[in-house]
């Protein structure tokens, strides 16, 4: 903890619904281990990736409605993550704030720029050819990254700036926003908030 506990460096979130069952644990230790079970092979092999090169230690678990789609699942854990994320980062004094990064992958090339800055927003760029990357539906990385950002405080610009491979575009932006995250929850020498206004 620093500053008396304002950057808390650990959130759990347990959040339970007719639709879905998670929790959501994190731990800005810089260490990158997970443990992830979401019910969704490719989306727990995009949560992993945002866990390992982002070096925040994650435990996601989900149970949903995978009888009717994903979407609720996918969703939903990233409103989970979102708030557990903030809760660690408490009134987000004492870190970089900021992050950018470009990530290829093969033939692939997606970018993330981000603020912790409680401002929620979600600028999504980039187009999917196919509809399912094995049993995850494509459309719902635009869906989890909105969750994320909202309930994160998070302003986030994503773009899957060119490639032909699905898998690979959405493997690079998952890195991209887990390397974009890693520089903005840096710690600062100063401990201070990183704002004119004194406060986020």
């Amino acid at each position: 903890m620093k500053d008396g506990g304002i950057f808390m460096k650990h959130g759990f979130i347990e959040r339970n619904t007719l639709e879905t069952q998670i929790t959501a644990e994190v731990m800005l230790d810089n260490k990158g281990e997970y443990d992830i079970d979401t019910g969704i092979g490719f989306f727990d092999h995009m949560l992993t990736a945002l866990s390992k090169h982002s070096g925040i230690s994650m435990k996601i678990k989900c149970k949903g409605d995978l009888n009717v789609d994903g979407h609720h699942s996918v969703e939903d854990t990233g409103i989970a993550l979102g708030q557990a994320l903030s809760m660690a980062l408490g009134n987000k004094s004492g870190i970089a704030r900021y992050g950018s990064a470009y990530i290829p992958m093969d033939e692939a090339l997606s970018f993330c720029s981000l603020d912790i800055s409680n401002r929620p927003f979600l600028v999504f760029m980039g187009e999917f050819t196919n509809q399912m990357i094995g049993e995850y539906d494509a459309c719902l990385t635009e869906e989890f990254f909105r969750a994320f950002a909202f309930n994160a405080g998070i302003t986030l610009h994503l773009n899957m700036l060119y490639g032909k491979n699905d898998h690979h575009k959405c493997e690079a932006l998952f890195k991209a926003v887990a390397h974009a995250l890693k520089a903005a929850v840096t710690p600062t020498d100063s401990g201070q908030t990183l704002s004119t206004k004194g406060s986020l």
